[in-house]
């Protein structure tokens, strides 16, 4: 299996999570370390300019998706 479709993967993994349970994956639960640290890495990369560019659009895609999601303080 290449590196892209080990991204596609992670990519389509983090994708269905998010559709499925309509919220952003959590650092207090174990089993959505995987993908909340797929995220963090990607961002980091995103922002060094170190993505590759056929992978940018479709983060920033999934960025704009988990901005829907972010959590909100009750109290605002």
């Amino acid at each position: 299996m290449t590196q892209e479709e080990k991204w596609l993967l992670k990519y389509n993994e983090v994708v269905e999570f998010i559709e499925l349970y309509h919220r952003n994956p959590s650092k207090h639960r174990i089993d959505e370390h995987n993908m909340l640290n797929w995220l963090k890495a990607n961002r980091k990369l995103l922002n060094a300019g170190a993505l590759k560019s056929e992978r940018i659009e479709r983060f920033k895609e999934l960025l704009d998706t988990i901005e829907q999601y972010k959590r909100k303080n009750q109290y605002e």
